[in-house]
């Protein structure tokens, strides 16, 4: 998938020169790592981590949510072709299932995809329009298992994000003491809402 200067905010634009491509990658390396820290995003601080200028770290992310939303967009591309994999799947319940479990996997390895997932508007066009190709592939996930019967009535797709990102949250929040442990909570918290999910 080519998404040329996503983190610029544009879908197309020119590329970059060398100098200012690697200077948005070191930015994007600091990011990942605070992000991954816990660590709240503060421009001017991630300026001096990468031994940039404050206004070269504004002019490639102008908000803090830019820059996760520019950490987070691997994780948003293997997410859009796991779904591209489960739509092609033969049973509507197991590419359902076996999606949620991508997803909540996939938060809980990347911290950039949660408050990606769960913001109201995206702050780059290029994340926008990532995130429409994600919607449309879940929503023909969801709306395939339902029209199988295989969801409990009064489920709606507007119900998924919120307990998609809400079972991330959960996980994290559990004393587990290393990554392995964090995803088998994450499944297991999984399986809960499934046996909710589920049509009886």
């Amino acid at each position: 998938m080519e998404l040329l200067s996503v983190y610029a905010g544009e879908v197309t634009a020119p590329p970059l020169r060398k100098d200012a491509a690697r200077n948005r990658q070191r930015i994007i390396e600091i990011g990942r790592k605070l992000i991954a820290d816990g660590t709240p995003i503060q421009l001017n601080e991630v300026a001096r981590a990468a031994g940039v200028g404050v206004a070269t770290v504004y002019r490639h992310f102008p908000t803090p949510q830019a820059l996760i939303e520019a950490v987070a967009v691997d994780g948003l591309e293997a997410l859009i072709q796991a779904a591209e994999r489960a739509v092609e799947q033969d049973d509507p319940w197991t590419a359902f299932r076996d999606f949620l479990v991508r997803i909540v996997d996939a938060q809980l390895s990347d911290a950039a995809l949660s408050p990606v997932l769960s913001a109201p508007t995206a702050a780059l066009p290029g994340t926008a329009h990532l995130l429409d190709q994600l919607s449309s592939l879940f929503a023909q996930l969801f709306e395939r298992a339902g029209a199988a019967g295989r969801l409990a009535s009064g489920i709606t797709l507007a119900d998924m994000t919120p307990l998609i990102c809400g079972i991330a949250f959960s996980a994290r929040m559990h004393p587990a003491i290393d990554p392995q442990e964090q995803a088998a909570v994450g499944r297991h918290y999984l399986d809960v809402v499934l046996n909710g999910l589920r049509a009886r």
